[in-house]
């Protein structure tokens, strides 16, 4: 008896799964396989939001697998051992997967690899998570981008991503199902009752992610270029998560809204180049991760090894807990805290006040991200913070140090993100909600911190960081 394993990790879908679609094409029996082993991860296991995600998402999993005729069999071990186990316990022949490009689970694929070829099994991956693959694309000279306009513009100019295949309608399963454990004995579970806001925010899996995306190009998509900067508004897809863990194919939400475009509503022309163009972003942060490995923990500008970050556990906590007197600032760790999500144009914000006004260390940063984010993927984290802090792919430069109020009055101006993440400030005028220290006291906010550095100051001590680290460095400003 032949077949295939299908190894399941971070592509949690039936629908234009590549592996999947492979095994199943064999007309032979496929066995879908889940191994938790987060000890490979190290620093990088799934935090506390992404394992709740990851235990609704794995039920989700459960569930269209049993439609199709087919189960889910999870172990609680190293894959590179228990793929091998299961296959001589089913007799298939050959093991399945889709690739990933964190540095971790590059060593890990290369494990189970080499443990099939020493057991005889045939082994097979693809891309599936991306549109691009990361080690394709190249500039004129042949090494990988550091910055995305020239990449997302060769990403342009190659082939459009393939169509999505659709799931398939049956999947044939082996003579007898191996042992599983159940998802609920991973323990992935929080152990304490913080996660109602989560619940009410997110459905994780498949089913879930077909909902967001359909009530996104239904509405938000139609003003995405203007809504997506707009804390306060539903302007954003909500699809992070789920493209995150593989709910959804990327090349599924690509053509759907080709599909919109095709259908004649050219109005939406602008803002649908916009949001892909942020699907690129996903994917250059891939690119950058898989070909420069280092830069999950390590700056990609060699020059900031050395800039004299800041210890101060007392301020990381303010700013973990959303109490620094920057209503706009603590109106993000919020909602993050509450939802396990925020706003896009507010993440650069405390990215930058964490690294700019409180010159905490980015890894500080991309650690708290990275426990409570339910869309938390390695390449994404890492982007974003060496962005923030000036020292990693097409970064804003160090000196750009965003202003805490007029971001705020900019994006909120009428308060209505800040008043809802931060009841405290219910009663401040619209004109005042981003600088409540100037407003009456009758209105100013009670309970609500004041400032925890001043504005002006932080940003000079920013500054004359940055002038004596590129002294020492020789680096140019």
């Amino acid at each position: 008896m032949a077949g295939t394993i299908v190894w399941f990790r971070n592509d949690l879908r039936v629908d234009d799964q590549p592996a999947l679609g492979f095994a199943v094409a064999a007309r032979e029996p496929v066995v879908p396989v889940f191994c938790w082993h987060p000890q490979a991860a190290g620093r990088w296991a799934p935090g506390g939001a992404s394992r709740w995600w990851l235990h609704r998402s794995l039920t989700s999993l459960q569930d269209s697998l049993e439609k199709v005729g087919s189960r889910l069999v999870v172990r609680a071990a190293d894959p590179s051992t228990e793929l091998v186990a299961i296959a001589k316990a089913t007799g298939a022949g050959a093991v399945a997967c889709n690739r990933r490009f964190e540095p971790w689970a590059v060593e890990e694929e290369a494990r189970v690899e080499k443990a099939c070829r020493e057991a005889g099994l045939s082994f097979h991956r693809f891309l599936c998570n991306l549109m691009f693959d990361p080690f394709v694309i190249r500039t004129g000279t042949g090494v990988p981008y550091k910055v995305f306009t020239p990449f997302w513009k060769n990403c342009m100019a190659q082939e459009p991503p393939a169509q999505a295949k659709p799931a398939p309608k049956a999947i044939p399963g082996p003579a007898a199902w191996p042992t599983s454990v159940p998802v609920a004995s991973l323990g992935l579970q929080p152990s304490i009752a913080w996660d109602a806001g989560l619940s009410e925010a997110w459905t994780p899996g498949e089913a879930g992610a077909a909902r967001k995306a359909k009530v996104f190009l239904d509405g938000p998509m139609s003003d995405y270029a203007v809504g997506r900067d707009l804390p306060g508004s539903p302007g954003t897809s909500m699809l992070s998560p789920h493209l995150a863990w593989g709910e959804v194919s990327p090349r599924r939400v690509w053509h759907a809204v080709e599909s919109r475009l095709q259908a004649g509503d050219k109005s939406l022309r602008t803002n649908a180049d916009k949001f892909r163009a942020e699907l690129g972003w996903r994917e250059f942060g891939w690119h950058v991760l898989a070909n420069f490995p280092t830069t999950a923990e390590n700056p990609l500008r060699p020059e900031f090894r050395d800039f004299p970050w800041q210890e101060n556990a007392k301020a990381l906590k303010a700013w973990q807990r959303g109490r620094t007197g920057y209503p706009l600032i603590d109106a993000g760790m919020r909602q993050l805290w509450h939802t396990g999500w925020m706003h896009n144009r507010v993440r650069m914000s405390v990215s930058s006040f964490l690294v700019k006004h409180l010159r905490q260390h980015w890894l500080h940063g991309a650690d708290w991200f990275w426990d409570t984010l339910v869309d938390a993927d390695l390449a994404s984290n890492t982007l974003g913070w060496q962005w923030s802090a000036g020292c990693g792919a097409d970064a804003a430069p160090y000196f750009r140090i965003f202003n805490p109020m007029l971001q705020g009055e900019k994006f909120d101006a009428e308060g209505a993100y800040v008043k809802r993440w931060v009841p405290e400030l219910t009663k401040v005028p619209a004109d005042l909600v981003h600088r409540p220290w100037e407003a009456p006291l009758a209105t100013a906010g009670s309970g609500y911190p004041a400032p925890i550095v001043d504005h002006a100051q932080a940003r000079e001590a920013a500054l004359a960081a940055l002038k004596a680290c590129n002294a020492k460095t020789g680096a140019a400003e």
